[in-house]
């Protein structure tokens, strides 16, 4: 009963074995293997941009920090959910990399940002001339911290916001294929299509061992990108083993494959804790993690049992059993369905 995140899961088989076929012989490094030219060609094809600029890098934090510096400038501000991955939970890496934008954090609604209050964020700065920040990006988490999914519409509203004010617009993907197989859309329509102009297309969270992709589809950015990554220190020197595993992932669409079944195994657990007495679930998720409101003693009981999971609110050792708090669940491909049966019955019992 591992519920505590999609990184704690293992890596597919497919991928090691990739992995090891890669570890023969030598390879030209840098980006420049051969694994690398067939990657970047799957990833034009997929995403029908034949000229989009692709590079890997090996964290969900790189590949953020670094889309985002490419897109912005240090007096620059980047407009982002209070939610968003790169607020909360990256060590102000963009703050870092960018050399010094700061975040404005937009309104949210389920962790969602409306065009609404975007707009209004956006007019809210560049008020001071010289003296404060000026406007830059839009970073969009896709899907959201949590669970929820803009749809195809919602983002394509939020760019053009953006682009009414002549600004980049960024996709933090590290779930992107779960929002993809929650929506049935393309991955064009989900990106440049939709208005986006730069993408975190992560993979780690969904049965790599470390590989995310930066993809601009103006590849006018990617020299600038490139440069940055090498003086970042993300630039592997072996890439080969970053590249096989881009390429055993996106063979015979065995991402989108992953992303099926840890969707569907969330969506087993949301359906076991509707039926759970003083269990009530906060959002209304869409991808492949969910969070649930229970009294501290229901936590402690579960937690007791062997349930692993974090608890995000409030202290689950100590205090009235009966107070309410936040538990999150998140399910990767390898989510075993005897688990959550476990899980669903230890709960309701």
């Amino acid at each position: 009963m591992f519920f505590t995140s999609d990184n704690a899961g293992p890596a597919h088989p497919s991928v090691m074995q990739a992995l090891m076929d890669a570890n023969t012989g030598y390879a030209s490094g840098y980006g420049s293997d051969d694994g690398m030219t067939r990657v970047r060609a799957m990833i034009q094809e997929i995403f029908e941009a034949p000229e989009a600029a692709v590079h890997l890098v090996a964290t969900g934090t790189a590949a953020n920090a670094l889309t985002l510096a490419t897109l912005s400038n240090p007096w620059d501000t980047i407009f982002c959910s209070p939610m968003a991955h790169i607020h909360e939970d990256e060590c102000n890496a963009p703050e870092f990399y960018t050399g010094g934008t700061k975040l404005t954090l937009v309104p949210a609604t389920d962790a969602k940002m409306t065009p609404d209050a975007l707009r209004a964020s956006i007019l809210g700065e560049e008020t001071r001339g010289v003296h404060g920040p000026q406007r830059g990006p839009v970073s969009i988490t896709q899907a959201t911290e949590k669970g929820t999914v803009y749809s195809v519409a919602e983002l394509q509203a939020l760019t053009a916001v953006a682009h009414e004010f002549g600004l980049k617009t960024h996709l933090d993907g590290a779930r992107f294929t779960n929002a993809l197989v929650s929506l049935g859309c393309s991955p064009a329509e989900m990106t440049w299509k939709a208005g986006i102009d730069a993408v975190s297309f992560g993979g780690t969270k969904n049965g790599l061992l470390g590989v995310e992709a930066c993809i601009f589809f103006d590849p006018a950015a990617s020299w600038e990108f490139e440069l940055r990554r090498k003086r970042g220190a993300h630039l592997f020197s072996k890439h080969r083993y970053l590249s096989a595993q881009m390429e055993a992932y996106l063979t015979d669409d065995l991402w989108l494959t992953l992303a099926a079944k840890a969707n569907a195994a969330c969506a087993r657990l949301i359906t076991g804790l509707k039926t759970a007495k003083d269990v009530e679930i906060q959002y209304q998720s869409q991808s492949n993690l969910v969070f649930f409101d229970a009294p501290r003693g229901l936590h402690q009981r579960m937690l007791a049992a062997g349930a692993h999971y974090y608890v995000t609110s409030g202290d689950p050792d100590s205090g009235p059993a009966d107070e309410v708090l936040t538990g999150r669940l998140v399910c990767d491909w390898s989510c075993d369905h005897a688990a959550i049966d476990q899980f669903i019955t230890l709960l309701t019992q």
